[in-house]
């Protein structure tokens, strides 16, 4: 479960709760009428029902309210980076066994075009072209529970302009980039200067962006779990004497061509309790499109991993990582924590408003979304947290899908070696 310490009775009032989290996270606000106001927000996201824009956190009639709420949130210039880095600090320390940070998209679709940020724009999650915001968070996450720490929200080219900088109060140091651009130099940013524990990163990466995601992780040392697409060319074998190559296939039909090499993994599906068994298996690779350095840098090492569900016959997940000292079980379980922050997203992050702010400025965006994570702390922290989901485990009972039987052991993968042979896989 996740442990806090600050109520000693986890069913104590969310009030009381927050006043505590308003000292430890927001010491950074100067003055006492700014954390007033934003205990008050922060009792509005947890209390009110209904979507949680200002006027309904303010109350029917409350118009001094609303407006002093209206310039906390919108035009009070406080920083909101110190806060967001005091509740990563202090969920690091008290949130049981935080396992990685994980990057989640946000879609918010609107129907104007005055939000900061909005625009028609293709949206992957989606499936299609939406007139829409797009955001991701950073969360620090474990089996039991997970929390957003960190927020970016993607500027489409137009709001580059000056004009649109002006009217949204854009800083001249935001770019027009992709989510997982913005992503990536935000966990570079967290990395660098928020003196947290280095955690593998977990996130879904577009053929296009992967190149410069593994490059900007290696140059920072960070450890990294990739969800790629199964259609992603990948390089490898043709290292060692007299070995030819090296070859070049799709991430699918590498894996597919170890299926002889599958162990099956028993495992429990984050909020749920039925089990449910996946196929992996995994192989080294020497590259992937647009990897190539100057020398004398060496290539990241990096292991592909595929996965097979219940039903599937051919390969269904695939990841890509640079993390070669763990049992693949364990890779797995990273990379699965996605489920966890989406059931977390849904059931927590939503209900307090994380989609629901409707101001036009750029620091008001980002300060609804700094409170609206208080919030989602203070709500989990409140009801004392999840109960723990078993620990995936290696399992010999036969698989109902294709492929002959195997060793039940999952043993620990060599570190990987650049240039070793793709056809060795890290599970035995």
């Amino acid at each position: 479960m996740v442990r806090a310490v600050l109520p000693e009775d986890s069913t104590r009032d969310i009030s009381e709760l927050i006043d505590v989290l308003i000292s430890l996270f927001f010491e950074s606000l100067p003055r006492r009428d700014q954390r007033n106001w934003a205990r008050v927000y922060l009792n509005g996201l947890v209390r009110t029902t209904g979507k949680k824009t200002i006027r309904n956190i303010a109350g029917t009639g409350a118009s001094s309210v609303e407006q002093s709420l209206q310039q906390f949130i919108s035009k009070s210039p406080w920083d909101w980076t110190p806060v967001r880095r005091s509740l990563a600090q202090h969920l690091e320390r008290t949130a049981q066994r935080p396992l990685a940070w994980v990057v989640q998209p946000m879609v918010i679709e609107k129907a104007g075009d005055r939000s900061v940020g909005v625009g028609r724009q293709f949206v992957p999650q989606l499936g299609r072209t939406a007139n829409c915001q797009q955001a991701s968070g950073i969360w620090l996450a474990s089996s039991e529970a997970s929390f957003p720490v960190e927020w970016t929200l993607t500027l489409p080219a137009p709001w580059t302009s000056e004009l649109l900088r002006r009217r949204a109060g854009i800083p001249d140091t935001a770019r027009s980039l992709t989510p997982a651009q913005d992503a990536v130099h935000a966990v570079q940013r967290m990395a660098a200067t928020w003196q947290l524990q280095r955690r593998p990163v977990v996130m879904e990466v577009s053929n296009g962006d992967l190149p410069q995601t593994i490059e900007a992780f290696a140059l920072q040392d960070i450890p990294f779990v990739l969800k790629v697409d199964g259609s992603l060319p990948v390089s490898f074998g043709g290292t060692g004497r007299h070995k030819p190559g090296p070859y070049t296939a799709p991430a699918r039909e590498l894996i597919d061509s170890l299926r002889s090499q599958r162990r099956v993994v028993e495992w429990t599906r984050h909020g749920r309790t039925e089990g449910a068994v996946t196929l992996l298996t995994s192989a080294a690779i020497l590259a992937t499109p647009g990897e190539e350095r100057p020398a004398p840098a060496p290539p990241t090492p990096l292991l592909l991993m595929g996965a097979w569900t219940e039903t599937s016959l051919l390969p269904s997940e695939f990841w890509i990582t640079n993390i070669g000292d763990r049992p693949l079980a364990q890779l797995f379980l990273l990379a699965k924590l996605t489920d966890r922050v989406a059931l977390d997203f849904t059931e927590t992050c939503e209900p307090v408003g994380i989609r629901d702010f409707e101001g036009r400025s750029f620091r008001g965006w980002h300060h609804h979304a700094t409170l609206a994570s208080v919030a989602h702390a203070a709500r989990l922290l409140g009801t004392g947290g999840r109960t723990p989901d078993p620990v995936p485990r290696s399992a010999p009972a036969r698989y109902p899908g294709p492929g002959p039987a195997r060793p039940p052991a999952v043993l620990p993968p060599r570190p990987l070696i650049p240039g070793q042979s793709a056809r060795r896989a890290y599970i035995r």
